[in-house]
């Protein structure tokens, strides 16, 4: 399986293209990448700067570290993605890119992915599968209203959490992640 992805496509704010969700001991927790700019951004996805003026990615890594350091996984991954944390990154894209990678990864899904080289308005959908405009926070929980289920850090105390970061999957499964998506997708 090919995914691309498209970095000529205008940056959507209230997207996930800049944040994410996980839980924590009180309960969801959002992580935000900063932009330069802020999130008014008119401009293609390869030209959003992160604001690196600001320190969010020790802030992340200890909110990771704070809701997961007693899950199951995270010993395993904690040192690569602590260097991934750790690595200063100008561009958003960059950054999701590499994400994507190092989860794709760890995962070990049989995918490849590629960015376009222009803007392109249709994709034909025998060929692919659009999802630019479809994966949002406001939407997710409309158009995935049945979740993946599998027991997280804190469900004892704020219930579960749909939606979250694949990171919360990984952190709580390890590589059964891969097997629970599988089989959630039928």
């Amino acid at each position: 399986m090919n995914v691309r992805f498209d970095i000529y496509d205008r940056y959507q704010k209230m997207s996930f293209r800049n944040r994410c969700l996980v839980v924590g001991a009180q309960g969801p927790v959002n992580l935000s990448v900063p932009l330069v700019e802020g999130r008014d951004q008119r401009r293609p996805m390869k030209e959003v700067r992160i604001a690196n003026d600001r320190n969010w990615q020790v802030q992340h890594w200890r909110t990771l570290t704070a809701c997961y350091n007693r899950s199951p996984w995270f010993e395993f991954y904690r040192d690569e993605l602590e260097g991934l944390f750790l690595k200063k990154w100008d561009f958003l894209v960059d950054w999701n890119l590499a994400c994507w990678d190092w989860v794709n990864r760890k995962m070990g899904l049989p995918m490849t992915a590629s960015v376009t080289d222009h803007y392109q308005t249709y994709y034909e959908e025998t060929e692919w599968v659009d999802l630019r405009n479809k994966l949002l926070p406001k939407s997710i929980l409309s158009d995935f209203p049945e979740p993946v289920r599998y027991p997280q850090v804190f469900e004892d105390r704020v219930g579960f959490v749909p939606h979250c970061s694949i990171l919360d999957l990984l952190f709580c499964e390890g590589k059964n992640a891969r097997h629970i998506l599988e089989q959630a997708n039928g």
